[in-house]
């Protein structure tokens, strides 16, 4: 069986790194852009579902594959599609849904490749049902609702049925009360390829914190709570795979955290806007992290080396941000002097890091890098949703000018 996780572009590597670290060997593991396959035994294929959807921090979503086959015209779709055994995986009487992407193929039309695959489903159900093909097939929401996709990459084609049900950077504890949240997804993601250490000699924080989602999603990761833990998923309702897995799953979850009170906070935030503060207290409650954060109303401008250090109590802290930016809450103009603003502050004149600082700033293309002149000593191109982004991580110290 293959289960299909997908990504934002960029974090293909992440996810599999959380699949290794479930025990999932590196032979089951195939990475490709924007997507990461693996292979599991048949008979464990629904437990395996569920951890996936539990356990993956930087993913979007996650399918299982009921077929996959090469087609190159209209009609070799229709009949590869119809020859699936579709009624093993839609219950009688329920809805199903068909979205799906052709990506480097000569089957581009995806309208036409939906209707298609519509009725190559409904044949298939006749068939098993010993109907004529051109019979109606009954659905009823309320019985449930299937989703399926199809993904034609390089004319090679995937039928996959969604597990996931709301997108898996959902976490469960966050609601859209904000005005520019990052996606979850791509704020743990910040702070692995910060390559941020929890525990050791070194805070992290966010003087842009907005609804707290950087911190919130650091500190979730640092405890070990794994980050489906608060929420539901589409296949409890599949009756073949059910929602035992889930409470498997979820047991695996609580064993491998630590919740135990740490003497120091590592992770902390600021912001100008009070109600955005309070909204990140109420999401670090929900989220299970209340102890472990701390946030507070402050201008992110007036903050230098010292006395972030002050506020932290540590003497290294990695200032981790996803500042306004033009088009979201201010304009261009006002979104280079906030970054010209914070390189005045944590970055010397040659580009390089203040004393007791490293700096990962995310912002739409390299919008950073050309309001500051200053190159990253490490760029990675990230997408949140479909807007371009660069994370900009700067971490080589200046000994001449701390």
């Amino acid at each position: 069986m293959e289960i299909l996780i997908t990504t934002l572009f960029g974090l293909e590597t992440l996810t599999r790194i959380d699949l290794e670290s479930c025990g999932y060997s590196k032979d089951q593991i195939k990475v490709s852009d924007g997507q990461v396959l693996l292979t599991v035994p048949d008979e464990g294929y629904a437990s395996d579902v569920a951890r996936v959807n539990m356990f993956c921090g930087c993913a979007e979503r996650v399918f299982f594959c009921i077929g996959n086959f090469k087609a190159t015209e209209f009609d070799e779709f229709f009949e590869k599609t119809a020859a699936l055994n579709w009624s093993d995986f839609i219950p009688s009487g329920w809805a199903f849904i068909i979205t799906g992407y052709s990506r480097k193929s000569k089957l581009f039309g995806v309208p036409a490749m939906q209707s298609l695959a519509k009725k190559a489903v409904c044949r298939s159900l006749c068939g098993a049902a010993g109907l004529p093909d051109d019979s109606p097939i009954p659905e009823d929401s309320n019985k449930g609702t299937v989703k399926i996709q199809f993904a034609m990459v390089s004319d090679e084609c995937r039928m996959l049925i969604d597990t996931s049900g709301d997108g898996l950077h959902k976490r469960g504890y966050r609601p859209l009360t904000h005005e520019a949240p990052i996606r979850e997804t791509l704020a743990l993601a910040m702070v692995e390829l910060a390559r941020f250490r929890p525990f050791s000699f070194e805070s992290l924080y966010d003087p842009f914190c907005g609804s707290g989602t950087i911190v919130i999603e650091a500190a979730r990761s640092a405890l070990g709570i794994a980050p489906g833990r608060d929420r539901m998923f589409s296949f409890t309702d599949l009756p073949y795979i059910g929602r035992k897995v889930l409470i498997e799953a979820r047991e695996e979850a609580r064993d491998k955290e630590d919740l135990s009170p740490l003497d120091d906070i590592f992770f902390a935030g600021s912001d100008i806007d009070p109600k955005a503060v309070r909204s990140a207290n109420a999401n670090a409650e929900a989220a299970g992290v209340k102890g472990f954060v701390k946030f507070d109303v402050r201008d992110a401008l007036k903050l230098t080396p010292s006395s972030l250090g002050s506020l932290t109590g540590f003497d290294r802290n990695l200032i981790i941000t996803n500042p306004p930016y033009g088009g979201r809450l201010m304009t261009p103009e006002e979104a280079a002097d906030i970054y010209r603003a914070v390189a005045s502050k944590f970055l010397t004149a040659k580009g390089m890091c203040r004393k007791g600082v490293r700096l990962s700033v995310i912002t739409p293309d390299k919008d950073f890098e050309t309001a500051t002149g200053f190159k990253p000593d490490k760029s990675y191109k990230l997408y949140n949703g479909n807007k371009v982004c660069h994370l900009n991580n700067y971490f080589r110290l200046d000994k001449d000018n701390g």
